[in-house]
């Protein structure tokens, strides 16, 4: 683990960013990774106004003097576990890896072992720190079931330099979904925002007082009950893909939380993460990368009388780089 000492972070709030959210504006700052992170900073008292702790609700006024602690991050006691991973791309500073259906991005309540960053710490000798105590080197997840490409940081220099690459958008990722029912247009954009549930907390919804969230999505292949479609995320809400189209009536073919549960024998949602294209933070390189479909997506797309995909158009087609 990274043994980066403690750092503190002065600014003075200018008039253009008066009136913002704190855990908004803390998120917003270059050395913060994200808005989640100032969050769990400002709920345990690293985050101070002017000298006094406020709420994450706290709207900021110009001149207003912002304290951000930045602690190391703390020693964890996660188990190394080797678990093989598909590495598409590795050098000293990150790697990308094609998550396979079923594997837990990192622990949490029901997961403590047998995840990604288990493997990641048999795999690597050393991860950025700054994701927090368990989650290390993560700088965006995928969900459990939901396969595809996803970059892991080495260093805390890479972590906060992908980290506002993500924010800025300046990361960007393509998915493809095996959704019920057809679009209305070939292609187009779902902006609704975002929260939890008003009932269940363990799903969410689109939901007046959520934050932001837009997708755009285009039609690679339609069947008369069916369409593959490619999204490009400009937010990355938690499943916001599932959410987003389950509320325009295009629920994601085996989504057991969003759609009508298992079904043409997956074991998870129809919805993979085919390509990612980033800049490296040192080297400045572009990578590009995409990843074929899952054998049993691929399977499940062909029961239904689809046709092969031409993988090597959606490789080089830029649909999306502009949003």
């Amino acid at each position: 683990m990274s043994t980066d000492e403690t750092r503190q972070i002065e600014v003075c709030v200018e008039p253009g960013c008066a009136g913002m959210r704190l855990d908004k504006f803390v998120g917003s700052l270059p050395d913060v990774p994200s808005r989640s992170f100032a969050e769990k900073a400002i709920s345990k008292g690293l985050v101070t106004v002017n000298g006094h702790p406020v709420r994450p609700s706290y709207r900021v006024a110009a001149s207003d003097r912002v304290t951000v602690i930045i602690s190391p991050p703390v020693e964890i006691q996660l188990i190394p576990q080797e678990i093989q991973l598909e590495t598409v791309y590795e050098d000293k500073d990150l790697l990308i890896i094609n998550k396979p259906r079923g594997l837990v991005v990192h622990p949490g309540a029901g997961h403590h072992q047998e995840t990604l960053v288990n493997a990641l710490l048999y795999h690597c000798s050393d991860l950025s720190g700054i994701g927090g105590e368990l989650r290390p080197g993560i700088v965006h997840r995928l969900d459990k079931d939901t396969t595809g490409l996803l970059v892991v940081a080495k260093n805390d220099a890479t972590h906060l330099a992908l980290a506002r690459a993500l924010k800025s958008r300046d990361i960007h990722r393509w998915y493809l979904a095996l959704t019920h029912n057809q679009p209305k247009a070939p292609e187009g954009l779902i902006d609704a925002p975002i929260g939890r549930h008003r009932v269940n907390r363990k799903k969410m919804a689109v939901v007046p007082q959520g934050r932001p969230a837009v997708t755009w999505y285009r039609v690679v292949k339609l069947l008369p009950r069916h369409a593959l479609l490619q999204l490009k995320l400009q937010t990355g809400r938690t499943h916001q893909i599932r959410v987003h189209l389950a509320h325009v009536g295009l629920p994601v073919v085996a989504d057991p939380v969003y759609g009508s549960g298992l079904e043409l024998e997956l074991a998870g949602q129809a919805l993979h993460a085919c390509r990612l294209r980033l800049v490296h933070p040192r080297t400045q390189e572009v990578l590009d990368f995409f990843a074929p479909l899952p054998v049993d997506f691929e399977q499940a797309w062909q029961r239904l009388g689809g046709e092969n995909i031409d993988y090597s158009r959606l490789a080089i087609d830029n649909w999306g780089l502009d949003c």
